[in-house]
């Protein structure tokens, strides 16, 4: 008599656990750092004039293609650093949203790190506009740190199972 093999059950998925209210508000502030970094390389690209005049003010014994070339510098990284920084806030919007620790002490330490770009950038040519939003930006970030490590949020991410790859 033929009896088929018995078909592997499949694995059972893992039980999603609903971040708590900290969490979520931190997330959704992660998903404005990455819309005001946009903002910033868009206030970038609109005040390059003023950028312009910045320059020729702090450094007037610049030729002009010192200037020029000071000008291509500045709004390049400018634009590559906002490319960065909305990647890095999507990323760890999505793994903290998610429950991974390590993203909440990775969240830390870029925001640390842009504590310290915000203060190197008062004090380097700039748009005024661009600095506002890029403070608004850190505003965020700060508010997503101290929601992520508040009391309640702990057991989240201390209590999510591993993503398992299939």
């Amino acid at each position: 008599m033929y009896q088929p093999y018995p078909a592997p059950e499949p694995p059972e998925e893992p039980e999603r656990i609903e971040p708590p209210g900290p969490v979520r508000t931190a997330v959704k502030l992660m998903y404005a750092g990455a819309a005001l970094s946009a903002i910033t390389v868009i206030v970038t690209l609109v005040t390059v004039g003023s950028l312009k005049s910045g320059i020729l003010a702090r450094y007037p014994e610049y030729t002009p293609a010192q200037r020029h070339n000071a000008e291509i510098a500045a709004v390049t990284s400018a634009i590559l650093g906002g490319v960065v920084a909305i990647g890095l806030w999507l990323w760890m919007a999505w793994a903290n949203r998610g429950g991974r620790n390590w993203a909440r002490i990775v969240s830390a330490v870029f925001f640390g790190i842009n504590s310290l770009g915000l203060i190197i950038s008062v004090f380097r040519v700039h748009a005024t506009a661009g600095l506002i939003v890029s403070g608004l930006a850190w505003l965020a970030g700060l508010a997503a740190i101290v929601l992520l490590f508040r009391r309640e949020s702990g057991p989240f991410y201390g209590q999510q199972p591993p993503l398992r790859r299939g």
